[in-house]
C-alpha cells in the first residue's frame, strides 16, 4: 500500500516525519509512505496534489494541516477528519448576499466531483480508522476575519472547520478516485486574530501525535 502524507507546509507534519517508524519509509512491503508538501491555497495545492497523484498514483492520500474552526464548543488542538469540504469563496458577493457558483447557475450542485454543492468523502467511513470526530470543511483563500461575513458563511454552510487546502484535496481525489483522508488539528476560533489565543504548537503536537497512531494503525490492514 502506498501512502502519501501531505500538508501545506512541512512545520505540519514535520514531528511525524522525525518519529515515525522507519519501518514504513524503508523495508516495508506492506506499507510505503512518503511525505509531500503542496504549498498553502487552493491554488497551489490543487496544482501539487493533481502532479502527485498522476506520477505517483498513491493508494491512499493523508492531508494534514492545523484549521480554525467556526465551534467554540470544540477546544483547541482537538483533532478531527473532514467529512466533506465546501469552497468558500469562489463567487460574488451581490445586493448585501454571498452567491456561489451554484446560486449564479455556473455549475450544477451535483455535477462531479459535487453532491449537493459539497465535496464529500466517500472513503471516510473505511479509513476514519481512529474513529475521530467528523466535521465539514470550508475552503477559502482568505482568511475569514470579518464578522459580517463570518455570519454569512455559518447561515450559508455550516461549517465546522475553515482551511485554505481542504477543497483542493477533495476535488482532487474525488475526481481522481483515490481514496482520501483529511486530518485537521484545532489551533484557533475563526475571527481571533490575536494570535497569542492560538495554540499552533499544541495543535500541531497533537496533530502528529494522531498521525503516528493513525500509520501504526494503518500498517495493521495494508
Amino acid at each position: 500500500m502506498r501512502v502519501i502524507i501531505t500538508a501545506a507546509t512541512v512545520a505540519e507534519w514535520m514531528p511525524s516525519f522525525l518519529n515515525i517508524n522507519a519501518l514504513y519509509t524503508g523495508e516495508s512491503q506492506r506499507l510505503k509512505l512518503q511525505f509531500h508538501q503542496s504549498g498553502i491555497g487552493m491554488l497551489a495545492a490543487g496544482f501539487a496534489l493533481t502532479k502527485m497523484a498522476i506520477e505517483d498514483k498513491p493508494d491512499l492520500i493523508i492531508q494534514v494541516g492545523i484549521a480554525g474552526t467556526f465551534d467554540e464548543q470544540i477546544p483547541l488542538g482537538t483533532v478531527v477528519v473532514v467529512n466533506e469540504e465546501t469552497i468558500g469563496d469562489l463567487g460574488v458577493e451581490e445586493e448585501g448576499k454571498w452567491k456561489d457558483l451554484f446560486d449564479l447557475k455556473l455549475e450544477k450542485s451535483s455535477y462531479h466531483p459535487f453532491e449537493k454543492r459539497k465535496l464529500p468523502n466517500q472513503w471516510l467511513k473505511k479509513y476514519n480508522l481512529l474513529a475521530l470526530k467528523e466535521v465539514s470543511g470550508l475552503t477559502v483563500n482568505e482568511i475569514s476575519t470579518n464578522e459580517e461575513r463570518i455570519q454569512k458563511l455559518i447561515k450559508k454552510y455550516n461549517p465546522g472547520i475553515e482551511s485554505m487546502e481542504g477543497a483542493a484535496l477533495h476535488y482532487v481525489a474525488r475526481e481522481s478516485t483515490i481514496p482520501f483522508i483529511q486530518i485537521r488539528a484545532i489551533s484557533n476560533y475563526i475571527g481571533e486574530r490575536d494570535k497569542s489565543k492560538w495554540q499552533m504548537k499544541k495543535a500541531i503536537d497533537h496533530l502528529n501525535q494522531t498521525l503516528i497512531k493513525y500509520i501504526d494503525s494503518l500498517y495493521q490492514i495494508a
